[in-house]
């Protein structure tokens, strides 16, 4: 209040009186000054910083206490400011993400979710469950369960579903050390998908792999009771199946993953370098679908005829 009396006075020439009685401040009070000094408390303090440089005001406090001095923490903290004692807090820093809308996939592999569900077995260990969902059929392409899950770990589950199905045209995930590390990134680089990173704290960047976690959890993990490690391998493993062939989805029409995907032409192996078949079942490699399928990929403007492109 002092201060604003001060600026009261300077920028509307008040007496000192006046000013006090408009901001309701004792006359009193304005014009007190400490005798107290802080000198020898200061004095001290500088001692016991240059010794503990990294520790802060309120350890400071104890070990003025433990000399037998007692004094105030607030009083510490003041002078312990106005010293220039302060230590200065490293700020953290994140990685700048760039957060990218849900994508409206048009077939399977062109974009998987990847996310890890956290439970507990029955000695109260932690165990954590690495899903991998297709973002068009839905299939529930991985449950991975283990006490912990290194990058090294997460690559070798995603090589078995590239063994099995191809490679995906891009992975969305967030910002786990697993999915942000060197060799996730160059795992990822290497087989030319691209990577998806959604914005900290946004995790409706990824509901695809959300929505999935919420199914998981209340189906699976809060109706089951797991004994162990191996047993919640089993019993988790059980549920994937149901989810992939019984279980009907809603946003796929009531149709099970399994039988939208067969019905969509999302069969086991439609990745990059999966083959196409045309409506009469003629297989070709993906590169070029019209090569000796029996129909024209692509025409010039102007000409009477079709050209096939090779």
């Amino acid at each position: 209040m002092k201060a604003a009396v001060g600026q009261v006075r300077q920028e509307y020439a008040f007496s000192q009186r006046r000013a006090c009685r408009l901001l309701t401040v004792a006359v009193s009070s304005y014009r007190y000054e400490s005798r107290r000094s802080d000198e020898g408390l200061r004095q001290r303090l500088v001692e016991l910083a240059h010794e503990k440089p990294r520790w802060g005001y309120r350890r400071l406090h104890v070990l003025l206490r433990r000399s037998g001095e007692e004094v105030n923490h607030k009083r510490v903290h003041r002078v312990y400011r106005e010293a220039g004692l302060s230590i200065r807090r490293k700020k953290r820093k994140h990685c700048a993400r760039t957060g990218q809308p849900l994508r409206a996939c048009t077939a399977a592999n062109q974009e998987w979710a990847l996310d890890f569900v956290h439970d507990t077995v029955q000695s109260g260990r932690s165990i954590r469950v690495l899903g991998v969902v297709d973002a068009y059929t839905r299939e529930c392409l991985a449950l991975e369960v283990d006490t912990s899950f290194a990058s090294r770990r997460v690559t070798r589950v995603l090589e078995g579903i590239v063994a099995e199905r191809g490679t995906p045209q891009a992975i969305r995930c967030d910002n786990g050390p697993e999915l942000t590390s060197r060799h996730f990134l160059a795992w990822c680089i290497e087989r030319k998908i691209e990577l998806v990173h959604i914005e900290p704290g946004r995790p409706m960047q990824n509901g695809r792999a959300e929505s999935f976690n919420g199914r998981f959890r209340e189906e699976c993990l809060n109706v089951n009771w797991f004994w162990n490690v191996m047993d919640g391998r089993w019993k988790i493993a059980a549920w994937k199946k149901e989810y992939n062939e019984d279980r009907p989805h809603s946003s796929l029409g009531y149709q099970t993953p399994e039988e939208f995907a067969r019905g969509s032409g999302g069969e086991k192996g439609c990745g990059k370098g999966a083959a196409w078949k045309s409506k009469s079942n003629f297989s070709t490699p993906l590169g070029n679908p019209a090569k000796g399928a029996g129909f024209p990929l692509s025409h010039s403007p102007g000409d009477d005829g079709l050209n096939t492109a090779d």
